[in-house]
């Protein structure tokens, strides 16, 4: 994720949003964005939650006492709608339903990632990713720092390793999430990950946005593997911020930071982001002598910090990312793949 303005993080904690809708602050531990909101949703028939957040002994104490500080009980939640199937967000649907007896929902896109991501060993998961950073370009001293762990070098407890539970309802854009007594609808935003969502309350001119549109920070839109020509999340993700455009002034319930008002402006406004990143990158490229690999073109880029100063995984990362940026700018036809070089190069076309 990269910034695109600077403001100051709010002070967080479980409140009553007013209208029937709750907020917990669940932690990330170790992890720089800090905690992850889980919104609850009043019905007659018990409480829906959006998202649950990472799978962590101190997260499942954050919420499960954070629902017990507002009046209401884990054990009599209904149900678990995940925005998108990253950890921080469908890591403890599995406990809440184990608790509860809850359904979870997620879009069929993304659910079919975590039905994937069920069948791969770690060592799987490990030789697709070296297998992609390699072809990416990637030194083998670099290939091994990123396969060695995290931001830190720490290696997960076996609990946050395991992937998402598999949810028991599958949803598609326009769905109805089942929240009895409300309007809940499932508006399919992929970019960050190709099943994300967003929820439409629909009874209270609200908009749960995920990771899709954040206050302060833009969402990590990435290529897996790296040099897929077959795919375009970055182009998927510009359309879906049209889309909430669409939508209207409605007030934001991200997953990050904190609730904002206007989505539409913020929508906008990232797109801006990313098309004079987009626009830096072609001129990046037009004047190199040689056609940089994806690994070099991430080392081109501008981050939050120099790419001399990003730890192995963010490294990693950045890579995804400029991936998905250089798959855009092939599908304008403003750049194209060199042919048969491996590991793959891109060359800036003439406008």
């Amino acid at each position: 994720m990269s910034r695109t303005r600077r403001m100051p993080y709010a002070q967080q904690r479980p409140q009553d949003l007013g209208g029937g809708v709750w907020s917990v602050p669940v932690p990330i531990p170790g992890n720089p964005l800090g905690y992850t909101l889980v919104y609850a949703l009043e019905s007659p028939a018990g409480p829906v939650l959006v998202d649950a957040g990472w799978n962590h002994p101190d997260a499942w104490e954050a919420l499960s006492g954070g629902l017990g500080a507002l009046g209401l009980d884990v054990t009599s939640v209904r149900g678990v709608v995940v925005t998108h199937f990253h950890p921080d967000h469908a890591g403890l649907a599995g406990r809440v339903r184990q608790e509860s007896g809850a359904w979870i929902a997620m879009h069929e896109a993304d659910a079919a990632l975590v039905e994937l991501m069920n069948g791969l060993s770690d060592d799987a998961h490990r030789d697709f990713q070296s297998e992609m950073l390699r072809r990416a370009g990637a030194s083998a001293g670099e290939v091994a720092a990123v396969d060695g762990g995290g931001p830190a070098g720490d290696d997960p407890a076996p609990a946050e390793r395991q992937a998402p539970a598999i949810p028991d309802r599958r949803l598609r854009d326009g769905d109805l999430v089942d929240l009895p007594g409300r309007k809940l609808r499932a508006v399919h935003t992929p970019g960050h990950t190709p099943g994300h969502i967003c929820l439409h309350l629909e009874d209270a001119d609200r908009l749960f946005t995920g990771d899709h549109v954040l206050p302060d920070i833009t969402p990590h839109i990435g290529i897996y593997p790296y040099d897929r020509d077959d795919v375009d999340p970055l182009g998927d993700f510009l359309e879906s911020l049209d889309r909430v455009n669409e939508l209207g002034s409605l007030d934001a319930l991200p997953a990050h930071e904190w609730i904002f008002p206007d989505v539409a402006a913020r929508a906008v406004e990232i797109r801006h982001h990313h098309e004079e990143k987009l626009e830096r990158l072609h001129a990046q490229l037009s004047e190199v002598a040689e056609p940089p690999t994806i690994w070099e073109t991430a080392a081109m880029m501008t981050w939050n910090r120099p790419w001399a100063d990003l730890p192995a995984m963010l490294r990693g990362m950045a890579a995804g990312e400029a991936a998905a940026h250089l798959r855009t700018l092939e599908a304008r036809g403003a750049i194209r793949r060199v042919p048969g070089v491996v590991p793959v190069r891109f060359q800036a076309l003439e406008s």
